[in-house]
């Protein structure tokens, strides 16, 4: 049993942390390792572009059951007689699940293989989204939690894979895996109004679209079940993470600027058609806002570890999502475009950066999965209370002025948990290979 104890970074550790930098890609759980494993692989690859596509296709259904829900937000609530409140938890639910289904990611593909559980998800995802589209109020809210459940197993299992079958070019890949992320909720957001329009105004026929990019990742992705992946895992037990003072900020960091995230994919389109813009603009801002998302967070992880630590970058990224953001809720409409461009650019680099932080603040891989894992369950169930709260706030003053205080108390809480992850340590824990 070979046992070490992991220690604070200190200024001659500096530049570990940065020769690292080239692993940020690869910072998500290994699909096929629990939270006592680590991945070792030696991919046989015969078709290694058939396996791109079907990544690549795979990414893209991600996150339109989540950005396409936001512009039609009024009309279905409209149509079936919902609260705010009660809207919100169609917001809120689904970034629930992807909290607390992930953890069942690495046990079904340690059971069924990496492989056969993407192709399920995504078939699963697709029952969600049809649900979601058929039988009401029922149909809508358990469809809503089938397809955050399939998002949240599933993006856990893809970067593993990344990692596993392209370990040379696992940067780059993941880099495309990202754009594929973001591109999929920009094509959302913009786009199902428009097609709610041409199937007779039916919000019911607008999100039910998207099981149709859903089905064809599944079919590319089906040569995927039968081709060979070697690999084989190295056990370790990890001690004292939920102990750790810093383990719990990188936590609370990535939980609360994924709460702003969320509400931005819930609620901003509502809030602009509040102001004056047309469902269609509405979906438009949200969907170029998330396109710039594409340049900061590809570009942040690499000046992040510029520098000694990444607390002034945290700093100037949280400030650049909330000035985003406060100018999306008041300044002159006039400018919109302007403040949308500024909020893509921070939330874009508030994100890789909330990834970053668990690779920098972990000595090993290993530590690294299992900091991972708490920082996305416990995270993105945090994260899940900032659209209810939203839409709670909404129903009792009956506007949208007053959200800014849930925007201000929120980034306020990421910029000091973001002081406290940003510094050049290492999570103390205890780990040993069994």
């Amino acid at each position: 049993m070979n046992l070490e104890t992991e220690k604070p970074m200190h200024r001659g550790d500096l530049s570990t942390a940065q020769k690292r930098s080239a692993e940020l890609e690869e910072l998500l759980i290994d699909a096929e390792a629990d939270d006592e494993q680590v991945q070792q692989a030696h991919p046989v690859l015969r078709r290694p572009w058939l396996l791109l596509l079907g990544l690549i296709l795979v990414a893209l259904n991600l996150r339109p059951a989540l950005s396409s829900m936001a512009p039609m937000l009024s009309e279905v609530s409209k149509s079936l007689g919902l609260s705010a409140s009660t809207a919100g938890l169609l917001t809120t639910l689904p970034v629930f699940c992807l909290g607390l289904f992930a953890p069942l990611a690495p046990v079904l593909a340690r059971r069924f293989g990496a492989e056969r559980v993407v192709l399920g998800i995504l078939l699963t995802l697709a029952g969600g989204i049809i649900l979601r589209s058929s039988f009401g109020e029922i149909g809508l809210f358990a469809g809503s939690v089938l397809a955050g459940a399939s998002i949240g197993v599933i993006g856990v299992l893809l970067p593993g894979i990344v990692k596993r079958d392209f370990p040379k070019q696992a940067g780059t890949m993941t880099g495309v895996y990202t754009m594929a992320l973001c591109l999929g909720a920009a094509m959302a957001a913009g786009a199902t109004v428009p097609l709610s329009e041409h199937f007779d105004k039916s919000w019911a026929l607008g999100l039910g679209f998207w099981v149709i990019p859903a089905l064809a990742a599944a079919v590319f992705w089906l040569p995927q079940v039968g081709q060979k992946h070697g690999a084989h895992n190295v056990a370790y037990r990890v001690r004292g993470l939920l102990r750790d003072p810093l383990a719990w900020q990188v936590t609370l960091y990535m939980g609360l600027q994924s709460s702003l995230a969320y509400i931005v994919f819930g609620w901003l389109p509502s809030i602009l058609i509040g102001r004056g813009l047309t469902p269609t603009q509405a979906g438009l801002v949200l969907s170029g806002s998330v396109i710039v998302q594409l340049v900061s967070s590809l570009a942040a992880p690499w000046l992040a570890t510029r520098g000694k630590d990444q607390r002034l970058a945290i700093v100037i990224v949280m400030v650049l999502t909330l000035g985003g953001l406060f100018g999306c809720l008041y300044a002159p409409i006039e400018g919109l475009w302007g403040w949308a461009i500024v909020l893509g650019l921070g939330q874009g680099a508030t994100f890789s950066l909330a990834l970053t932080l668990i690779v920098l603040r972990s000595r090993d891989s290993h530590v690294a999965a299992n900091l991972s894992s708490m920082a996305q369950g416990f995270g993105y169930t945090l994260a899940s209370m900032g659209p209810f709260a939203v839409g709670i706030v909404h129903d009792w003053t009956g506007g949208w002025t007053a959200v800014g205080w849930i925007f201000g108390v929120i980034g306020l809480g990421a910029i000091i948990a973001g002081l406290g992850a940003g510094r050049a340590l290492y999570v103390q824990v205890e780990s040993e290979k069994v």
